[in-house]
C-alpha cells in the first residue's frame, strides 16, 4: 500500500477530523474526550457525600462551613479512545480493482491517522479462519508508520470464519473501544455471533461491508465454471437472466440481513462499493455515517 495516500491535501483534511463514539469508553490515559470516570478533570460534574479514602483535595469547604457536611466535588476526566481496525484478509478479499483488501487497508490507514493525530490509540486485527494477527494499541502520531508497515504486509489468504475470529479478538483485546470491521461478509457460517461477542465486551461496532462493481452488477453471461476463492470448490453455472436475478436477490438478502442485525444490536452498517474513491468514502460517507466529525 503506497504511503502516498497521505498526500498533503488529504492529510490536511484528515487532521481536522475526530473519531465519534456514542459510548463513554473507559480509556487508559489522558485524552481529549469525556470519559466515564470521575476525578481530577477540569469540567465540574456533580457532588456526592465524602467516603473514607476519598481525596481531601476535592472536598467542598464552602458547603462544609455552611452545613457542616463533608461533600466531594466530582469532575469529568478527559480520556482517550481505542480504535480497533479489524480487516478480513481472506482470499475473497483479493477480488476487484482495487482489491477489497487494499481498499480496506487504505481506509484503515486513514482512520488510524485520524485516531493517532487526535491523541487516541489504534490497534489492528487481521481476520481469517481465526484471528490471524493482533497488534497492541499504539499511541502517538509517529506510530502511523508502524500501522502502515503492518498494512503493507497484508496478503489475502485462506478462508473466513468471522464468528471465530471476532470472538477471539473480543476475548484477547484488553481495551474495548470503537471497533470498525472491514469485510465482504462472504462467510457461510455468518457473522452475528462474532459481532455479538464484541458488543458484549463493551465495544461499539461499525460493520463496513465491501463489494466490488462486478459483484453488484455481474457483466458475464453464458456457461461458466465458477471456483470458490476460499474453498476451491468448482461449480458449472449457466448465467441466464433468471440466474442473475436470483443472484442479485441473494446479495440483497445478505445486505438486508447485515443491516437488520446491526440495527437491532446497536451497531452501525455501511455498504460500500470499491468503485467509490476511498478518499470520498473516508471524508464523506464516514462523516455522514457518524464515524468521523
Amino acid at each position: 500500500m503506497p504511503r502516498s495516500i497521505f498526500h498533503p491535501e488529504f492529510r490536511r483534511k484528515l487532521e481536522i477530523l475526530d473519531l465519534v463514539s456514542r459510548k463513554r469508553m473507559r480509556g487508559r490515559g489522558k485524552g481529549e474526550r469525556r470519559g466515564p470516570k470521575r476525578g481530577s478533570g477540569v469540567e465540574f460534574h456533580d457532588f456526592r457525600p465524602y467516603a473514607a479514602g476519598d481525596d481531601l483535595r476535592y472536598l467542598d469547604w464552602n458547603i462544609f462551613s455552611r452545613l457542616d457536611r463533608l461533600i466531594l466535588k466530582l469532575f469529568i476526566e478527559e480520556e482517550d479512545l481505542c480504535l480497533h481496525l479489524l480487516l478480513d484478509a481472506s482470499r475473497s478479499m483479493a477480488f476487484g480493482e482495487p482489491s477489497k483488501l487494499l481498499y480496506a487497508a487504505r481506509a484503515a490507514a486513514a482512520l488510524a491517522f485520524v485516531a493517532l493525530s487526535g491523541h487516541e490509540r489504534a490497534a489492528l486485527g487481521i481476520l481469517g479462519e481465526g484471528l490471524a494477527a493482533l497488534s497492541r494499541p499504539l499511541r502517538g502520531r509517529s506510530q502511523i508508520f508502524t500501522v502502515l508497515k503492518q498494512l503493507e504486509g497484508l496478503t489475502p489468504r485462506g478462508g473466513t470464519n468471522l464468528n471465530l475470529a471476532l470472538t477471539a479478538y473480543a476475548r484477547q483485546a484488553r481495551s474495548p473501544g470503537l471497533a470498525i470491521l472491514f469485510t465482504d461478509l462472504l462467510d457461510g457460517s455468518g457473522f452475528e455471533a462474532g459481532l455479538t461477542a464484541l458488543l458484549g465486551r463493551g465495544y461499539e461496532a461499525v460493520l463496513i461491508h465491501l463489494v466490488t462493481p462486478g459483484e453488484l452488477d455481474p457483466a458475464v453471461t453464458g456457461d461458466l465454471l465458477l471456483t470458490d476463492a476460499e474453498t476451491g470448490e468448482r461449480r458449472e453455472v449457466v448465467l441466464t437472466p433468471e440466474t442473475r436475478r436470483r443472484y442479485l436477490e441473494n446479495l440483497q438478502s445478505l445486505c438486508d440481513r447485515a443491516e437488520d442485525f446491526c440495527r437491532r444490536s446497536g451497531a452501525d452498517y455501511l455498504r460500500i462499493s470499491t468503485a467509490l474513491p476511498f478518499e470520498d468514502f473516508v471524508l464523506t460517507h464516514l462523516t455522514h455515517g457518524g464515524v468521523l466529525a
